[in-house]
């Protein structure tokens, strides 16, 4: 089943009993597949809720207010080369200083593919850190630099960049689906995020991109029992990332 409007895709989103598919639980230790199975986004009932406590747990130590200039600043010193910055200023405020391996194990996180490169790269990540930082690095790096990105389409120096980033979550999500297993009837809901941010009856001329509508009430971050446990991080770190390439060293 395909979900495009927005209210559908809240009702869904809400429902606990729609659940992420599930993924094997048979894979050796250390591996991308063992990893998939030790995080809350994968997992159901008092499990996802333990583990997702852990996670937010976590991030309460961490200031998204200290992230943004620290993502600023580090642009800068690398003369605009900002790939890579969102990982490291977020694996420096939780005690990991080498996230140099996160990209490769973050290739296969969402889709399951799994290679020896990302083996061998969770197996890396296991020496330095933790199952709730590893998965924290590995839920944001592509989802903000796939923000910072489609950002980037929209944007103009000078711009204001909390503004893009909120119509850019709504207009241009970096994910443009997720899916959820319905445990009634064992069928798969696909939620098509771009459709419903751009439901015509929950925005007006949804297909504008408009940095005036300010905060909406996209589904970028979720919804209901499973949304993002950092948004308030993921968009520090990006608007840091932003305010460097658009307004250079005057921000």
């Amino acid at each position: 089943m395909l979900i495009t409007r927005h209210a559908d895709a809240e009702a869904v989103l809400a429902d606990p009993r729609y659940v992420p598919p599930p993924v094997r639980q048979d894979a050796a230790e250390g591996t991308l597949a063992w990893l998939r199975a030790q995080v809350s986004r994968f997992s159901t009932g008092e499990t996802h809720s333990g583990r997702r406590h852990l996670l937010v747990e976590r991030l309460a130590a961490v200031d998204p207010a200290e992230l943004r200039p620290a993502a600023r600043a580090m642009t800068l010193e690398r003369d605009g080369d900002w790939r890579g910055v969102p990982t490291a200023v977020l694996g420096a405020a939780l005690g990991v200083k080498d996230t140099s391996a996160v990209a490769a194990a973050a290739t296969g996180y969402l889709s399951g593919e799994e290679s020896p490169e990302a083996d061998a790269a969770v197996a890396e990540l296991l020496e330095l850190a933790g199952i709730p930082e590893i998965t924290l690095l590995l839920q944001g790096h592509a989802a903000t630099e796939a923000l910072i990105e489609h950002t980037l389409r929209h944007a103009e120096p000078g711009d204001d960049v909390e503004a893009l980033l909120h119509e850019t979550l709504r207009q241009d999500p970096p994910l443009k689906a997720t899916r959820r297993l319905d445990t009634r009837t064992g069928g798969e809901v696909t939620i098509d995020l771009v459709s419903a941010n751009r439901d015509p009856d929950v925005f007006a001329d949804p297909i504008r991109f408009d940095p005036s509508r300010g905060r909406t009430p996209h589904l970028t971050f979720g919804h209901g029992a499973r949304p993002c446990p950092a948004p308030a991080h993921a968009l520090a770190l990006a608007a840091g990332v932003l305010e460097a390439l658009l307004h250079g060293s005057r921000s």
